[in-house]
């Protein structure tokens, strides 16, 4: 089925958009550019203002200030049924006494159409779902109900479709396959699909675009990988995954920075830290956890030249089937987190064991000492540990979860809002 042509429209842009309630301001003022076609996700703990903007796109809030343009046209003003939008809940809000085809073809027949079997059946194709057009909404799964969603709401069209949290109610396998499902929808149809998540992991399999929201701003823009190799705040760096951060004092510049920590000397690319940084000041150096190797102490002198190193001991060790993760306290800091993929395990490596962490330089980024080092680690655990979101499932130093989704849905939800 081709059904991109289908859709027109252009990007979607946010100009000076902002929303207060009283004194309480949940959306900062923001500019935001959204690529027709693209699929866009608002990455952010609950309170960080990713629901209220995303509603303020629907036209179910209004805008302090600011417009919000869908290609050329400025919708600002448009109550929501006159926006070339539609929305997905995380409560799918099936009509109960109607079968998929019917549920389907509600906002079809709504429009007076009469003839819509052909329309229906394209939907039904696109999902997967065609050998369940009589069923009742109750005699389907979750994902399967999250599918005729997603259907209902693409038959009428809509230059945006917006996502809230809509796989938060699924369990953790079926959230992941639906993943991957939503994103062979927003392919096939081609059109811009707007996706509000607190799950780190979800916003980076599906989007082609995230922006991070921290406090009613937008801490960082880019591509999935982008964000997640060259993080520019302790926040993103620490919601978005795992990292470690050690604080550092700089030895030496140039196109390679050289720092002191815990008695050593650590070596990162100067591209990767911030600008401005020299000789005597402080800088926090960042790694992520599966970028390490654990090796023995007795294996010490087996490490590669040119390696970056630092000792430690084990403090903790958790087997999860495709990997070890392991916690270390040593003179750079405590709390360090190794995840190894179990290949060739080292029966050595248990609690209480001597062991060298060593990595190559240009995994190493920088980041300004003046920040917060533990920024998105409260707030992610705030949104509720063990989705499994990630290797870092449970909580403590180093480690981040993305929580689970909010038990609140329908048009009545907005966890934005004070």
């Amino acid at each position: 089925m081709t059904t991109t042509d289908t859709y027109t429209g252009g990007d979607v842009r946010l100009t000076g958009i902002s929303k207060s309630y009283g004194s309480f301001t949940a959306v900062q003022p923001l500019d935001l550019t959204v690529p027709q076609g693209s699929f866009f996700a608002l990455l952010g703990a609950s309170g960080c203002g990713k629901t209220t903007t995303l509603r303020m796109i629907a036209g179910l809030e209004d805008p302090t200030t600011g417009t919000v343009h869908l290609g050329d046209r400025d919708v600002t003003d448009l109550p929501p049924y006159k926006r070339p939008v539609n929305t997905v809940f995380q409560s799918y809000a099936l009509f109960p006494h109607l079968d998929i085809f019917e549920n389907i073809a509600f906002g079809l027949r709504r429009r007076g159409l009469k003839s819509v079997k052909k329309q229906v059946g394209e939907m039904l194709e696109l999902v997967q779902l065609g050998d369940k057009a009589r069923h009742r909404p109750h005699q389907l799964s979750g994902g399967q109900q999250q599918r005729v969603a997603v259907a209902r709401a693409l038959i009428n069209h809509p230059q945006v479709l917006l996502l809230d949290e809509p796989l938060g109610a699924l369990d953790l396998k079926l959230r992941r396959q639906m993943q991957l499902e939503l994103k062979r929808i927003q392919t096939e149809v081609g059109i811009t699909f707007v996706h509000v998540t607190h799950d780190q992991e979800e916003a980076m399999t599906m989007a082609d675009t995230v922006a991070v929201m921290n406090g009613g701003r937008v801490e960082q823009l880019g591509a999935p990988a982008e964000l997640y190799e060259h993080p520019r705040t302790t926040f993103v760096a620490n919601f978005l995954g795992t990292s470690n951060l050690i604080p550092a004092e700089v030895a030496g510049t140039g196109s390679e920075v050289v720092v002191t920590a815990g008695g050593g000397k650590l070596r990162l690319p100067g591209e990767r830290c911030p600008a401005g940084a020299r000789p005597g000041g402080r800088l926090l150096v960042g790694i992520r956890p599966e970028k390490i190797t654990l090796s023995h102490a007795d294996d010490a002198g087996a490490v590669p030249d040119g390696r970056n190193r630092i000792t430690g001991r084990i403090t903790d060790s958790s087997f999860i089937g495709v990997s070890t993760q392991y916690t270390v306290d040593g003179p750079a800091g405590t709390g360090l987190q190794v995840y190894e993929q179990n290949i060739e395990r080292d029966p050595r490596l248990v609690p209480g064991a001597e062991v060298v962490l060593h990595w190559n330089p240009a995994h190493t980024f920088g980041l300004d000492a003046d920040q917060d080092i533990a920024a998105g680690t409260e707030q992610e655990t705030a949104a509720g540990a063990g989705s499994g979101a990630g290797p870092g499932a449970a909580t403590g130093p180093g480690r981040n979860t993305a929580g689970p989704g909010q038990d609140i849905a329908g048009a009545e939800r907005a966890e934005d809002s004070p």
